[in-house]
């Protein structure tokens, strides 16, 4: 069972993060679970594996977390093809995260991604907001 559990380990450390996403969302359909806090928790860890920078980065309020506050009916599925690039997810999710405003996009993210995102929202019709952590 340790082989693999380390063939698995493995083969998961080579999934870029859109693939983790549709990872989790696949596991949750099938399992018929709900891994809200799981996602936030393999973001935050992923850039510490990379050399233990994301202290420094902290210390410095260069992360943020994005949120959507707002969006129009009739701008309602533009947003919605803005949301499912931005976060991987499927069709109905993205649709319930809009129709839920408002709604964290992303718990951690670096200062130029987030802006990135606000300003995508915001093309599309929607308004989100940053706030540094």
């Amino acid at each position: 069972m340790s082989k693999q559990l380390e063939e698995l380990v493995e083969n998961l450390s080579q999934l870029t993060v859109l693939d983790m996403a549709k990872l989790k969302a696949m596991l949750e359909e099938k399992w018929g679970v709900k891994a809200a806090a799981a996602a936030p928790m393999m973001m935050a860890a992923a850039p510490a594996a990379g050399g233990g920078a994301a202290p420094a980065a902290a210390e410095e309020s260069t992360e943020f977390k994005v949120t959507l506050e707002e969006v129009p009916a009739d701008k309602k599925i533009g947003v919605i093809k803005v949301i499912r690039e931005i976060t991987g997810l499927g069709l109905k999710e993205a649709k319930d995260l809009v129709e839920a405003a408002p709604k964290v996009l992303k718990e951690t993210a670096p200062k130029a991604e987030a802006e990135e995102i606000v300003k995508k929202i915001a093309e599309a019709g929607g308004k989100a907001t940053l706030k540094g952590l």
